[in-house]
């Protein structure tokens, strides 16, 4: 897989994160990568530099290329928060 589709994954995952603020999105791109990208692709992403990468891409990959383990994070959406039983995400 070349480096350009590689930018343009990780561009997208961040994108979908965004909405969860700077930080938290950073935090998740980088969890996404770890959990779910093959070792060889984050290889080749974090050997291709992110100057052309959207800065929440960025951020991800500086933080991988610190550690290959960012914290992980909670699932989008939380339910019964308050003790409540019986809610789902169906409707």
């Amino acid at each position: 897989m070349d480096l350009a589709r590689l930018n343009h994954m990780i561009d997208q995952i961040a994108l979908n994160f965004a909405a969860i603020g700077q930080d938290n999105a950073v935090a998740a791109t980088a969890d996404h990568i770890v959990k779910f990208w093959d070792p060889r692709m984050k290889a080749a992403l974090l050997a291709g530099g992110a100057d052309a990468l959207s800065p929440i891409a960025r951020g991800a990959v500086a933080t991988l290329a610190q550690s290959m383990k960012p914290p992980p994070q909670t699932r989008a959406t939380v339910f019964n928060q308050a003790g409540e039983g019986g809610h789902s995400d169906a409707g």
